[in-house]
């Protein structure tokens, strides 16, 4: 979670009255500005009826959309502890402070939407309010947002349209398609109904719902769908499912977890993030395609967890460049660049070289379409691909397998959840890369401690990036699974004692759950 919005909130409030009033009569002194004046205007033909009834009438069903819609949009208040000196998301001043280590991460545009961090180092953490929106999608109080709107949060109050305020708990969050589930204790909510993102065309008219900036809670803007299956922007990971719906309905920061809706009011994605080199709408929203988040938001509601599709390969587009090298007749699907052995993809007999056209009959139009459609697939489910190999079309069936972060994260949701054994850090095995990345001798046995929350448990114990757990309450940790499973059977008002291999040196750590911790600095 970030303060995206009260940045630039801050920054919105410089526009003050009289700005806006200068603004309005220098527009109005342009449009009666140069030769003809008045008399110009005089010799504009009146609209006619019909025009007049065909203006209305799309004011109308716009009209309908909004009022069907905007009561299951809620705002998104977070609470969050973040490190101290810890830059707020960016805002639209173009200022550029410490911590531009994020930046280099991201593409321009998403600088300033999702933050910057300071450079290593540990710092004493602080807590920092945001805003963001969401959607309602059961009449119990199931919200869909964006991970990044309650990443890390100790409090959520949710505004709904008829400006009731509750307090909401996370159910689970998905980092990888960037999606959480909250919910609050009601009843007979109004909801959005679920549409189909995979019918929408370039052209289409959408609106999107949200808080922009956090003050301007309950807006709607509208557009066209821009383009579809765009491109993960990320560059941390590029396994995260892209397939984003562009469009230019204005969508700010604020907006973020809020709906885009067709013309009939159907769901068809969580907007997400904007292309910008301003911090503010610039004509390029982008949203997650509803196809995915209903998936992941099923297995959330029911598992509180996901449990990502995987087949272990590297993939490309086939553009009109390459389409020949692979002797295709169209330049179409998805281009097999790397079989990681002993996965899914290898024992099913998949090669590299070979390229994806159809996916259990769907086509496949680029690697963004297949690595969208695996990723939202349960694992174990039979997949039969339609490949071209050297020029030749054949099928490959194999079973999906299960995705698997490149650490295992010894907690499910946010910090406000109540999850038993909740310590904030990530793990991987020691295996032999991790021992040179680390410099960890080989008499050293455990777990390698991959990433630290900020102001979790984990942290206030002093756990680091490096450091290797050799023990968890005087049981070995013999692998980063077992880490997991004994972190989360210790009940939630135990402390946990681990052993602690850093720098050199074993000491043991009392590890204070998230739970006490809030006691002791009450």
């Amino acid at each position: 979670m970030s303060g995206t919005t009260n940045h630039l909130v801050s920054g919105a409030k410089r526009l003050s009255a009289p700005a806006a009033v200068a603004a309005a009569f220098g527009l109005g002194a342009a449009m009666f500005a140069g030769h003809g004046g008045v008399h110009a205007a005089s010799n504009t033909p009146a609209l006619d009826d019909n025009s007049i009834a065909a203006l209305t009438s799309i004011d109308h069903a716009m009209e309908a959309v909004a009022a069907k819609v905007t009561p299951a949009v809620v705002n998104v208040s977070v609470t969050a502890r973040v490190p101290a000196g810890q830059m707020t998301m960016g805002g639209g001043d173009g200022d550029d402070e410490d911590g531009g280590q994020m930046q280099q991460q991201l593409p321009p545009g998403l600088q300033r939407f999702f933050g910057q961090m300071m450079p290593p180092g540990r710092q004493r953490p602080q807590l920092e309010h945001g805003v963001g929106s969401g959607v309602i999608v059961s009449p119990d109080g199931y919200i869909v947002t964006n991970n990044h709107v309650v990443d890390g949060a100790t409090q959520i109050r949710v505004t709904l349209n008829d400006r009731r305020v509750l307090p909401a708990k996370v159910i689970g969050t998905d980092k990888l398609t960037d999606l959480a589930v909250i919910k609050v204790d009601a009843k007979d909510l109004p909801t959005v109904t679920w549409g189909d993102s995979a019918k929408l065309q370039p052209g289409q008219t959408v609106l999107a719902f949200g808080s922009p900036f956090g003050y301007f809670q309950f807006s709607v803007t509208r557009g066209i769908v821009s383009a579809l299956n765009r491109p993960n922007p990320y560059s941390d990971d590029a396994r995260k499912p892209g397939g984003y719906i562009q469009t230019d309905a204005a969508i700010n920061p604020g907006n973020s977890g809020g709906p885009l809706v067709n013309a009939h009011g159907e769901l068809v994605g969580i907007n997400t993030f904007i292309i910008t080199n301003n911090g503010s709408f610039a004509g390029a929203g982008f949203a997650i395609p509803a196809q995915l988040v209903r998936a992941t938001t099923d297995q959330i509601i029911k598992h509180g967890k996901v449990e990502h599709g995987y087949l272990g390969i590297n993939i490309n587009d086939v553009t009109p460049a390459n389409s020949e090298f692979f002797k295709l007749k169209e330049a179409s699907g998805a281009i097999v660049a790397q079989v990681t052995p002993d996965s899914p993809a290898a024992s099913g007999g998949l090669k590299q070289g070979d390229v994806v056209t159809e996916a259990n009959g769907q086509p496949v139009g680029n690697a963004g379409a297949l690595q969208m459609a695996v990723s939202e697939m349960t694992p174990g489910t039979p997949l039969k691909l339609n490949v071209v190999r050297d020029g030749k079309p054949m099928t490959v069936n194999l079973t999906v397998g299960q995705f698997k972060a490149k650490t295992e994260q010894a907690s499910n949701a946010g910090e406000n959840s109540g999850q038993k054994g909740k310590i904030g850090v990530a793990v991987g095995n020691l295996d032999e890369n991790a021992r040179q990345q680390f410099n960890v001798p080989e008499q050293v046995k455990g777990v390698v401690v991959q990433d630290v929350k900020p102001g979790s448990p984990a942290e206030d114990a002093g756990l680091q990036p490096g450091d290797v757990i050799e023990e968890v309450n005087r049981k070995p940790a013999a692998s980063a699974s077992e880490f997991a499973s004994d972190v989360h059977t210790t009940p939630a008002d135990k402390d946990i004692l681990l052993l602690v291999w850093s720098q050199g040196n074993s000491s043991y750590r009392t590890v204070h759950p998230a739970q006490n911790l809030a006691q002791d600095r009450q």
